[in-house]
């Protein structure tokens, strides 16, 4: 991995200004949790259906924020490094899909406390079809070295268990498994159990309000 803290290109030819759609649901009391951000690979209800409302009742100010359209990978990321600085405390940031290659770039740029990489699509002809990279993209070091997990399942038709296996191994670490789900996680039957589990591992990793 390779540092992506100094971007000319950003200097020669920015990326242009854009809406932003960002949908959130926030906990009853706010006990400090760090805010999550999620990132989906095509539009925020994937997260807004369950994971949202239901971090939030753990106790987690939640915010999903949607591909703007149209947009390249450039884009995209700038787009969630800037939703990620703006929130109230440094936040994890929570990739799906395509959502977790704008992750795992986005994290070479913006110090995030962690970040999860749910079914990741790091390479292959999604990528090219999406972003018209047609070869492996370099992922970048994340800033600050945060703790970073990578989850999904070894039934998913999308992204099979040696691309799980080969994307945890590059964050230094092995992937959770989810079997019997498919590549949507946070729509599947038993969606609590991923994102209960995610939950619990942040919970772990970081110091949290009252552990």
């Amino acid at each position: 991995m390779k540092s992506d803290l100094v971007r000319f290109e950003d200097w020669t030819d920015p990326v242009p200004p854009a809406a932003r759609e960002v949908v959130s649901r926030l906990p009853e009391d706010d006990i400090g949790h760090p805010p999550l951000l999620f990132v989906p690979g095509t539009s925020s209800p994937s997260f807004a259906e369950h994971w949202l409302g239901h971090a939030a009742g753990r106790g987690f100010s939640s915010y999903a924020l949607s591909p703007r359209p149209g947009g390249d990978l450039r884009a995209q990321v700038h787009d969630t490094v800037q939703v990620a600085a703006s929130l109230p405390r440094q936040a994890v940031l929570i990739g799906h899909g395509l959502g977790a290659l704008v992750v795992a770039r986005a994290l070479g740029r913006y110090p995030a406390r962690a970040a999860v990489l749910t079914a990741p699509v790091l390479s292959g002809w999604a990528v090219a079809r999406a972003f018209s990279l047609f070869s492996r993209p370099v992922l970048p070091a994340p800033a600050g070295d945060p703790p970073v997990l990578v989850a999904g399942s070894p039934d998913d038709r999308a992204v099979k268990r040696k691309a799980l296996d080969r994307a945890a191994a590059g964050y230094g670490g092995a992937p959770l498994l989810f079997p019997g789900m498919g590549h949507d996680l946070m729509l599947e039957e038993g969606w609590e159990e991923p994102i209960d589990a995610i939950l619990d591992w942040l919970e772990k990793q970081l110091p949290m309000p009252g552990h």
